[in-house]
């Protein structure tokens, strides 16, 4: 099991909103190209980038600020480790996957054009196998959709079920009550999650200790992304990354 940092982009800047709500809004490291470079120092292997802009108007809008991040790995020598990128937030057209990709982002995060269209989501997964990854953002057992500013009809166990049968890279899970508390993850729904799936499941939302990577790594998630907890100091990425390593 590997970690994931996170690094939520609004307005250019390097922000979490707690829950989702853009009205309760955290701004931490005003330059993300900064925070980004100061994880991968800390030893990140993978970067989880959410468009948080690009999420509410359906569209990518802090290109800029992914170009530059992206752009990090030019800095250093070929024989070193070059972390990998996954991008979330607006990404709703065929354009908007081919232009993350482009610049050189891993695998790109589709929620919302997933669960509303499901036949166009199909036909993306397949013409770039192995880089995109379902985002399945809940409330309860319900999906959420548009920047999780709306409930949708659909169930998560029943819609992964159905998207994992696609070549898809993975599903990453976040239980939107969850994210940004600091409480602990959801592992009731994250087990439930993992057994009904043959797909790596990535978690998201709520992890503040230890303890809680130790435990989503015993249900057999693939990563486990983590944001607030250390933003705020709660938990060290280096000791997240070592105890990942260990479980």
């Amino acid at each position: 099991m590997y970690i994931i940092p996170a690094i939520d982009l609004r307005d250019g800047k390097c922000v979490r909103l707690i829950q989702g709500k853009y009205n309760r809004q955290i701004t931490y490291q005003i330059d993300p190209v900064k925070q980004a470079q100061e994880f991968i120092c800390a030893g990140a292997e993978w970067l989880h980038i959410v468009d948080l802009d690009g999420a509410k108007v359906g569209r990518p809008v802090n290109t800029d600020a992914i170009s530059a991040i992206a752009a990090l790995g030019k800095l250093y020598p070929p024989d070193v480790r070059r972390v990998k990128i996954e991008v979330g937030g607006g990404l709703r057209d065929e354009p908007s996957i081919k232009q993350l990709l482009d610049i050189g982002i891993e695998r790109v995060i589709i929620g919302t054009k997933a669960v509303s269209n499901f036949e166009w989501f199909s036909r993306m997964t397949k013409k770039f196998s192995g880089k995109i990854a379902l985002g399945l953002d809940a409330r309860g057992s319900n999906v959420a959709t548009h920047g999780w500013t709306q409930d949708s009809p659909q169930q998560l166990l029943g819609f992964a079920i159905k998207a994992a049968k696609l070549p898809i890279a993975a599903i990453i899970y976040t239980d939107i009550t969850k994210d940004g508390m600091m409480t602990g993850p959801n592992l009731e729904r994250t087990k439930s999650l993992i057994e009904a799936v043959q797909v790596p499941v990535i978690a998201s939302g709520g992890v503040s200790k230890l303890n809680d990577i130790k435990e989503l790594a015993k249900l057999g998630a693939a990563a486990v992304i983590i944001g607030r907890s250390l933003y705020e100091g709660t938990l060290k990425l280096s000791d997240a990354i070592h105890i990942a390593a260990l479980s």
